[in-house]
Formats: structure tokens, C-alpha cells, sequence
């Protein structure tokens, strides 16, 4: 793709980046045929193709309107196109360019203003989230059905492990999981603690920095990831931790990046190259115990389970198999439903700014899952459970809540 971009953008990082992304493109339309939005609406802007044409405009100095805003707004930011691009377009990161750009020359509705700045304040931070949504619990019956499907019950988190281990890992907090399912970490380190490692956690790491950064916020969630930098910095400095296990492939696709998304910061350049080099997904933990959970756990889970694996891990991370792999190690009978690489519809904020569309892949995606007859749900992100769990039933859990329990 020929490109000649404007003078506000041309040589610098973004603008660099951005033009070696555009000139991979090859305008193919693989990209269509697996794109969520695209499928519900039809039209060519909602598609990833699409959606290049119209930052590349942006990025060339073409005249930017609340229509371009618009359909940048209902990219779920999947990643689905990644992986299914054959010229390797690094459209995630374009996305989060133009999209940035196009914030600070379209100014929002007032209303759409304020429930990003309620959005980007409230949920990173704890003490302001966890009162709000202990409250909102309190008040659910009062609460529109779109709230209170917001506001799952919690379980409690339970027992965290006081033994002693040679081997370390830190895990991150996080910020909204910390308080709408605190149990995952703790099943976490229930888990690995069986098997032999201790999980720390470092009390001032918090929010990966996604939330903000994904809502046009970049400073801000460039701020968050220094701040974790910070936190974990003075264990990865002594050697003491051999890796950061991330429990939400959320804030795991994140927290990856650190290196790249920190890569011009010459304070935190190194240091974020390696957080973003010890960091891993649970499930690239897990399969070295394979053999002795197997060993410990074979027929003890009897339940039919379906597994939703969140973009953010087979899209973003590039990993798949792994979770159906511990499980099935662990006799689970573990089955991925039909067209399994979509999108839920949840997609960090999205289902919160784009209902309509969000509600739509919900179904979707749930019509799907029970279609192989479940007796749960398990995923790998929170953000995925919780809208799940808001169109069904059928129980929906993080996949170590069930080697958590079947080894208690």
C-alpha cells in the first residue's frame, strides 16, 4: 500500500510504525472474512480493510469526521485479522494510532465524554471501583438489567498459601479482577503451590495499563505500566522470580508489549524489554506439571466442560491448545465449540460502550458453547466470564477454578 503521510505525523515513532504497517497491507479481504463486526453489519468501514483505509486517510491528512470515529469505535480490537493476515499487517497496532489521533480531532458527546473519563478513572483504580461495585451489588434489584449484568456475585477468594518455595513467580493483581473475582488468583496460587512453586504478588502493581491505553488514554496507560515496572522491578533485579504469570490474557497480551509500547522511553526501555520477557500466560505455565497433575487429578473431574478461548490469548498471545491440554491431562473432557476464534462481544470496555453489538456476539458465541452441551463454561479472561455469565445460566469459571477445587 502507497502511503504518504502528513507532516503532524510523518517521522516520528507512531508515524514510522504506522507506514511500515500500512505498506504490508496488500488489501487481500482475508482479514473480512473472520472479523466479528463485519459479520454482523456488512459493510466494508466495519471490516479491518476497511478500517486501514480510513486511518491511512487520518494519517495523510485527510479531513477526520465523527463517521471515521465511528467505525473505529466498533473495532473490538480482537485481533482476529492478525492472525488470519497473510502479509502479517500488525492491525492492532495500527488501530490504536489512528484511533488516537482521531480523539484529539473529534470531540465525543458529552455523554459518550463522561462515561469514558467514569470508565478510565474508576475501573484501574481499586479504591474507587471496589466500593462502587460492592455498592452496585448491594442495589442490583434496583439497577437496569444492562447494570446488573455488570454485577456477577463474587466468590471468595479463599486460602492463599503461606509455604515457602525455592521457585517464585509474580503474579499481577490486576484492577477489576481483583474485585469482581478474586478467587482466580488465589485458585492460582493454590494450584501452584501444589506443585511446588510460590506466587507472589507486589501490593503496588495494579491495572496493566490496557484499560486506559484502549480508550484513547495513552498517556495514562503508559503511566500504569510504569507503575508495574516499578513494583516488580526490585524482584526481576535480584533474580528471585522466574516469571510474571498472568491469570487474564487481558492484561497478558498487555503487559507483553511493555517493551515495545516503552521501546522510545529511555528510563524504562530495558526494564520493560524484560518484564515483557518474563511474562507469561497461565497456560504457558502449567504444561510442565502435566504428568503429575495427571497423575493426581485422572477421573476426578467428571464434568462435560467448554472451553472459550478469549482473543486476547489465541489472537493477541498466539496461543492455543495449551488450556485443552492441561485439562485434558487432568481428565477433563474439554470441547471448543463451533467457530471458536470469534469474539464474545466482551472485549475489555466494548461491551459497555457498543451494547447492542456486544449483546449480539454474546448470543452468538453462547448459542455456540451450549450447543455442546456444558455443564460449564471455562475461559481464560475475566472480562470474557463476566459477559458470558450475564446471557446464561450455565456456569462460567476461569479454567484453574476447576484443577483449584478438583485438588482440594
Amino acid at each position: 500500500m502507497q502511503t504518504n503521510l502528513a507532516d503532524f505525523i510523518k517521522g516520528t515513532p507512531d508515524g514510522d510504525e504506522a507506514e511500515a504497517i500500512l505498506r504490508a497491507c496488500v488489501h487481500c479481504g482475508f482479514c473480512t472474512a473472520t472479523c466479528p463486526t463485519y459479520q454482523l453489519l456488512g459493510d466494508e468501514l466495519d471490516g479491518p480493510r476497511g478500517r486501514i483505509y480510513l486511518i491511512k486517510q487520518v494519517l495523510e491528512g485527510a479531513p477526520v469526521t465523527a463517521k471515521t470515529q465511528t467505525h473505529l469505535d466498533r473495532c473490538l480490537t480482537c485481533r482476529n485479522c492478525e492472525t488470519t493476515c497473510p502479509s502479517g499487517v500488525r492491525y492492532g497496532r495500527l488501530a490504536d494510532i489512528g484511533r488516537r489521533v482521531v480523539e484529539e480531532r473529534v470531540r465525543r458527546p458529552l455523554a459518550e465524554r463522561i462515561k469514558r473519563a467514569v470508565l478510565k478513572e474508576a475501573l484501574p483504580r481499586t479504591w474507587i471501583f471496589r466500593p462502587a461495585f460492592k455498592a452496585g451489588q448491594l442495589f442490583r434489584p434496583l439497577l437496569s438489567p444492562a447494570l446488573q449484568d455488570k454485577l456477577p456475585s463474587t466468590r471468595a477468594a479463599g486460602r492463599w498459601p503461606t509455604r515457602e518455595h525455592e521457585r517464585k513467580m509474580l503474579v499481577l493483581q490486576g484492577c477489576v479482577q481483583s474485585t469482581m473475582a478474586p478467587d482466580i488468583n488465589a485458585a492460582t496460587a493454590r494450584v501452584l503451590d501444589a506443585f511446588g512453586v510460590q506466587l507472589l504478588a507486589a501490593p503496588k502493581a495494579g491495572c496493566c495499563g490496557a484499560l486506559r491505553y484502549h480508550l484513547n488514554d495513552q498517556d495514562g496507560g503508559l503511566d500504569d505500566m510504569r507503575r508495574n515496572i516499578d513494583a516488580w522491578w526490585p524482584l526481576v533485579e535480584r533474580g528471585q522470580i522466574e516469571a510474571i504469570v498472568m491469570t487474564a490474557s487481558g492484561c497478558g497480551v498487555t503487559v507483553k508489549e511493555y517493551g515495545h509500547l516503552l521501546a522510545h522511553d529511555s528510563a524504562y526501555a530495558a526494564k520493560a524489554a524484560r518484564i515483557a520477557m518474563l511474562t507469561r500466560d497461565l497456560s504457558e505455565i502449567m504444561p510442565q506439571f502435566e504428568v503429575e497433575l495427571g497423575a493426581k487429578l485422572k477421573g476426578k473431574v467428571a464434568k462435560r466442560v467448554a472451553f472459550h478461548p478469549p482473543c486476547t490469548l489465541q489472537h493477541g498471545q498466539q496461543i492455543r491448545g495449551k488450556v485443552e491440554g492441561v485439562l485434558r491431562a487432568a481428565g477433563v473432557d474439554v470441547t471448543l465449540c463451533a467457530d471458536s476464534h470469534l469474539c464474545c462481544g466482551s472485549a475489555g470496555t466494548y461491551s459497555v460502550l457498543q451494547p447492542a453489538l456486544a449483546t449480539q456476539l454474546r448470543d452468538r458465541k453462547l448459542a455456540d458453547l451450549l450447543a455442546t452441551d456444558p455443564e460449564v463454561i471455562v475461559s481464560a479472561n475475566v472480562g470474557c466470564q463476566t459477559h458470558l455469565q450475564s446471557g446464561t445460566a450455565t456456569p462460567v469459571a476461569h479454567w484453574i477454578e476447576l484443577i483449584d477445587q478438583a485438588l482440594a
